[in-house]
């Protein structure tokens, strides 16, 4: 990531320049995915009653919503390395919003449970954020960066279980049915997660310099084939791991909060859909 022209700033009302549109771009990006991967979480007690799960049956599902996003960054963090952070994101977010929509098709424990596995996905979003700008801004504000960016983007797990619920009671108005508007209301978080491909697409690019595809074709950054085989090298750093440990702990722990917080406090606290999306929407803000 050795590139010219890294920003040495943060204006964040600036976006004339190429790394302050991607840092706008990224956080944006990213907060949605996250609205979209827990959009289903405060909405688990309807769903719940809805097709008849088990307490077992929805533990599945929590670990399901988690366990893709494990190999989908493995997957993503490589392809920004291969054809760069630009196209990795856009189609990222077009791959993760067919199952954040689709999950309303589901009608048995097994459907639900696949389209959860496949939501996980849209998790990798983090690694996407954090190479795209840690690409675009200089050593002296690349934390910065970074945290902004990710934070906005855990944001979105704690707003999404606040808005969810409202989401719902306007589709219920209009549907007349609580087992079809929570099907209904998943395609909001779902459509947006489409044109912000389509934004994401057409207002940003790989680095300050340009594309990968154009570096490259100018020789002015390794081919893509110098990717290949990077991954065993990076298993072989035991920092690597350590770090690995260290943040599957502590984002553990929040994934866990963010899957289970409204139900629980719907089913032992007594609490309406609402009340218990907005308690649980605190650990996320």
């Amino acid at each position: 990531m050795d590139f010219s022209n890294k920003a040495t700033s943060i204006k964040l009302f600036d976006i004339s320049t190429t790394p302050m549109r991607t840092f706008h771009m990224t956080w944006f990006a990213f907060f949605l995915c996250f609205f979209g991967w827990f959009g289903i979480a405060p909405l688990m007690a309807v769903v719940r009653d809805d097709l008849n799960l088990t307490a077992e049956q929805v533990g599945n599902t929590v670990i399901a919503s988690v366990l893709f996003t494990v190999f989908g960054r493995f997957f993503i963090g490589w392809l920004c390395d291969k054809i760069g952070p630009r196209k990795a994101y856009a189609y990222l977010l077009v791959v993760g919003a067919i199952p954040v929509m689709g999950i309303g098709l589901a009608t048995t424990y097994e459907s639900f449970l696949l389209f959860r596995l496949a939501i996980g996905a849209i998790g990798a979003s983090f690694v996407v954020t954090q190479y795209h700008t840690s690409v675009m801004f200089a050593p002296n504000v690349v934390g910065t960066a970074n945290a902004t960016t990710a934070g906005w983007g855990n944001l979105g797990a704690g707003v999404t279980q606040a808005a969810m619920p409202m989401l719902l009671t306007v589709a219920v108005w209009f549907v007349a049915s609580e087992s079809l508007g929570w099907r209904v209301a998943m395609v909001i978080p779902g459509i947006t997660l489409l044109l912000v491909a389509f934004l994401y697409w057409k207002f940003t690019v790989d680095s300050p310099g340009g594309n990968y595809s154009e570096l490259r074709a100018n020789g002015q950054m390794a081919s893509s084939k110098s990717v290949n085989g990077t991954f065993l090298e990076a298993a072989k750093d035991h920092r690597v791991w350590a770090l690995f440990l260290i943040y599957g702990a502590c984002f553990g722990i929040e994934l866990t909060m963010n899957n289970i917080a409204a139900l629980y406090y719907f089913d032992y606290f007594d609490l309406n859909l609402r009340t218990a999306g907005l308690v649980a929407a605190l650990f996320g803000v």
